[in-house]
């Protein structure tokens, strides 16, 4: 008790009084105390809704005041026009979603302001969000600036680019636009030679991974920055490449559902857009779970999409047998696969191990046909993208994160068939994996499944705090005060709206925890 009671005397309140009044707190020594030494039990609950209030509140001012001081950044008018980009649209051979007509229409207003954008979006897989990059880069590319598409692999900015070549192929012509792919694995000349074009401004649209940030690369004028797979860049890289221009706009896509709660709190300096619809025609993907008793089924219901001319997708959790782990090895699955049951079909093999060029090229033989089965690890996560595969069977499922279950079974659907996901675990799973499995057949949107992978695993799982940033609480839990995570994020919105600075004499103690906040988490103008 004297050691709480002395604490408590020393320690004072870090929000102004204007505060405490206006939200009906009480002094954080008074807090503390409850906390320590309750009178009674009622009084605890009361007592911590405070401190999760401080928690948050700390949080939210870091991210609100980042984002005012973001957002001062005059870049002038750079954008007169969307001729080119509207052209490109209205060519198209389909109708966009009303989803993504919103989110163009969003990015549009955030270019043409004479604020820098700094936008996410957040889709499902195959809603359509190159799309809307494209279109936000033939912005830029016609009013004169560059633009640069940073993806996390090479297997995927080779991807990104043939892409984008086929999309924009008669256009890029018509209207002398030049698309760049610069990866790790190019040959010295190459590299020099694109950096040369890069720096002359002869090259419009550059897709790239981590190779654009070398010294080497400089740009004559970089006017938007387009992220893909948000957080599997460091916050350093993504920085980097936004020095490279004079506040280019940036827009970051992500496929990886994020609950909107923790939307807020990771990227919450950067204005969210949703694609929520998939494009017309598309079919839901039948998902269905089956014991590996079951298993000779799910081969036979293979098989009827084999001989309809459709391709299919094997995908097992490991690459080499582990003595702990009874998972089949990858290398005996595929001769199980090849010998004895589809033993009348070229079946390719892909893994983590394989070299970015081998990658490519079992890709390049699925997708033309050449190979009609592929059998991987996790490695065919991301954006691999091959229309006519209709049938994804997870082996060992229960091996798998609900999110991830969700990025691989995107692989299919791609194109107008009917497509189906088919999860085969062991006999005896655990409670979790259980609820796993049930939601991943009940539900088919990525926002759904992020939800509940929230609730199974909590925040810190579902991100991996190393590469979440994510601050550490110790009372408050983003889940369970959602409420209070709202309530403080609008606080602070409204105070920081106010007086952006933060110079008021009411909030000098506001600028102060500012400033602790920062020293504590190094937070970097690209998100």
């Amino acid at each position: 008790h004297l050691i709480v009671d002395k604490f408590c005397q020393e320690i004072e309140d870090e929000l102004p009084d204007y505060v405490l009044k206006t939200r009906n707190l009480l002094p954080i020594s008074k807090v503390i105390r409850i906390l320590h030494i309750p009178k009674k039990l009622e009084h605890v609950d009361i007592a911590r809704k405070n401190f999760v209030y401080y928690e948050f509140m700390k949080m939210n001012l870091l991210i609100e005041y980042n984002r005012f001081q973001e957002r001062k950044v005059d870049k002038g008018k750079r954008y007169v026009s969307t001729k080119l980009a509207d052209e490109f649209i209205s060519n198209l051979p389909f109708e966009l979603t009303n989803a993504q007509k919103r989110v163009i229409e969003q990015i549009k207003n955030d270019m043409f302001s004479d604020r820098v954008m700094y936008r996410l979006v957040q889709g499902d897989v195959g809603s359509g969000k190159t799309i809307v990059a494209i279109y936000a880069m033939l912005v830029a590319v016609e009013n004169g600036y560059q633009t640069v598409i940073m993806v996390p692999t090479e297997v995927l900015a080779v991807q990104h680019y043939l892409n984008i070549q086929s999309l924009l192929s008669k256009f890029a012509k018509q209207h002398n636009i030049n698309i760049r792919l610069l990866k790790g694995g190019m040959s010295s000349q190459s590299k020099r030679l694109i950096a040369l074009e890069t720096e002359l401004g002869k090259s419009n649209i550059i897709v790239g991974t981590h190779a654009l940030f070398q010294e080497g690369i400089n740009f004559k004028n970089l006017g938007l920055v387009v992220i893909d797979e948000q957080h599997r860049f460091g916050v350093e890289q993504r920085a980097k490449i936004i020095s490279k221009g004079n506040y280019p706009d940036v827009l970051v896509m992500t496929a990886t559902p994020i609950p909107r709660t923790l939307t807020m709190t990771i990227y919450g300096t950067l204005d969210l857009s949703v694609i929520d619809e998939m494009p017309y025609g598309r079919k839901k993907i039948i998902t269905k779970w089956y014991k590996e008793n079951d298993a000779g089924e799910v081969y036979e219901k293979v098989r009827q999409e084999l001989k309809k001319g459709f391709k299919a997708y094997f995908i097992y959790p490991i690459i080499e047998e582990s003595e702990d782990l009874d998972v089949k090895s990858l290398i005996e699955a595929y001769e199980h696969l090849s010998k004895d049951i589809f033993p009348e079909y070229k079946i390719g093999l892909l893994h983590g191990k394989m070299t970015p060029e081998e990658k490519y090229e079992v890709m390049e033989s699925f997708k033309k046909g050449e190979i009609k089965i592929l059998a991987s690890t996790t490695v065919i996560e991301v954006g691999i993208d091959v229309p006519d595969a209709t049938v994804i069977v997870i082996e060992g499922a229960e091996r798998f994160g609900l999110s991830q279950l969700h990025q691989l079974r995107g692989r299919v659907g791609r194109g107008p068939y009917q497509s189906y996901c088919y999860l085969i675990t062991s006999e005896v799973i655990s409670k979790e994996a259980t609820e796993r499995m049930r939601a991943m057949v009940k539900f088919s949107d990525g926002f759904s499944i992020s939800e509940i992978d929230l609730k199974l695993r909590g925040p810190g799982e579902v991100l991996g705090y190393q590469q979440s940033g994510l601050p550490e609480f110790i009372l408050a839990d983003l889940v369970k005060d959602e409420e209070l995570l709202k309530l403080t994020r609008n606080d602070a919105h409204k105070i920081l709206s106010k007086d952006p600075d933060l110079v008021d004499p009411k909030n000098i103690k506001l600028k102060q925890i500012i400033e602790r906040e920062k020293q504590k988490t190094s937070v970097v103008r690209a998100g």
